[in-house]
């Protein structure tokens, strides 16, 4: 990770986008990500109880899509948030192989206030795959339109990406200047700060596999009944090209591991607790979102004939129309859905709370960081 300007280097339609990235970052994601996951999963075997629904059905959805270059689509992971610790816990279930390849593991979106607060706690992050992700709580540079989502949208797609021309004058002027299609290799959150080796721009992390946490914070339901889903994975599926496979995951049990009412010392684990976590099926995208997709694009296609966009480049009207906050808030519920049917299956009741899947039902919630919420009784933490 780099945080000083980098100079922007002029794009050049015919070359190919690098392979891999260094040998030196390869070996620093792959330690990163390998021994995290040996931690987590010596913690999970050594200290605990811990049942896995569907796990041999997921490791065939990663054994097909080892070979990087016979991936035919990005693969998005959606789960419930019970705990600050739940990535990486959940992935300690996962067996040790998969851990030290990082081209074949998950990108994730990290909180910019903790995880890159500074340049040794954001290296590590980084190398370990997560992507530095603004909260408009905590910085003017965060919201659904933020570059890293971009990132992310590119990351579940494959090259080669359009390369926009500058915006006619009179017209809204882009978001932060596209690094991505620039032919440089590094990527900004601000337009202030650099990043080095921008995921999306090496060849091997074509149809890359990204996990969300739609909810967007920790929440701690006595039933487990998720929140609202932010729209930010609803991009994911509404952009990426060609259409993701989606896979839905829940867990159960990292809420005692860290449960938010804990005493001092609040960063030890509780132990031992019964863990699980049930992988869903692989959904069909083009079943499950096709229509949505379909109108999506004829969206786009309007807006094209303005100005060419790049991937995950998108104009006010894409941004704040009508119709494409309906297309998200339709995605996210069919998300969250998803995620209920995985619910059921470690046991718990097919019930929902009402208007649990709206955003304006918990918009009376307190402006606060953690508090028990007056909507559904739960405990919240928005900081960690």
């Amino acid at each position: 990770m780099a945080s000083d300007p980098v100079g922007m280097s002029s794009p050049d339609p015919n070359k190919l986008p690098p392979h891999q990235p260094p040998l030196s970052w390869r070996v620093r994601s792959s330690m990163a990500m390998g021994f995290t996951s040996a931690l987590f999963r010596a913690f999970l075997y050594g200290f605990n109880s811990v049942e896995v629904v569907g796990l041999e059905r997921f490791l065939d959805v990663l054994d097909k899509r080892k070979d990087v270059d016979k991936r035919e689509r990005g693969l998005i992971t959606v789960s419930n948030h019970v705990s600050v610790i739940d990535d990486p816990l959940m992935w300690g279930v996962i067996p040790l192989r998969y851990a030290f390849n990082p081209s074949n593991h998950r990108w994730g979106l990290g909180a910019h206030d903790i995880c890159f607060k500074n340049k040794l706690i954001g290296s590590f992050f980084y190398s370990g795959q997560v992507l530095p992700t603004h909260r408009l709580q905590y910085s003017p540079h965060g919201g659904l339109f933020q570059p890293t989502i971009a990132q992310a949208i590119r990351l579940l797609s494959s090259h080669p990406f359009t390369t926009p021309s500058p915006a006619p004058s009179g017209e809204e002027p882009r978001d932060v200047s596209d690094p991505f299609t620039s032919g440089d290799l590094t990527f900004s959150t601000t337009g202030a700060d650099q990043y080095a080796h921008a995921p999306s721009c090496y060849a091997q992390h074509r149809h890359s596999w990204v996990h969300v946490f739609p909810e967007g914070c920790v929440h701690q339901h006595p039933a487990l009944l998720p929140r609202y889903f932010k729209w930010g994975a609803s991009r994911l599926i509404l952009e990426s090209e060609p259409a993701p496979a989606v896979l839905a995951v829940f867990i159960d049990g990292a809420q005692h591991v860290m449960p938010e009412d804990r005493t001092w010392p609040r960063a030890i684990p509780r132990f031992p607790v019964r863990f699980r976590v049930a992988f869903g099926e692989p959904l069909d995208p083009d079943l499950a979102f096709g229509d949505l997709r379909a109108r999506w694009r004829d969206l786009v296609s309007r807006q094209r004939q303005r100005r060419p966009l790049a991937m995950g480049e998108l104009t006010d009207e894409l941004k704040y129309g009508d119709e494409a906050v309906r297309l998200r808030v339709e995605v996210a519920r069919r998300l969250r859905d998803e995620v209920l049917k995985v619910r059921r299956r470690l046991g718990y009741p097919d019930e929902d709370g009402p208007g649990f899947e709206l955003a304006e039902t918990w918009a009376r919630e307190p402006a606060k960081d953690r508090f028990r919420s007056n909507v559904d009784d739960s405990l919240v933490n928005k900081k960690d």
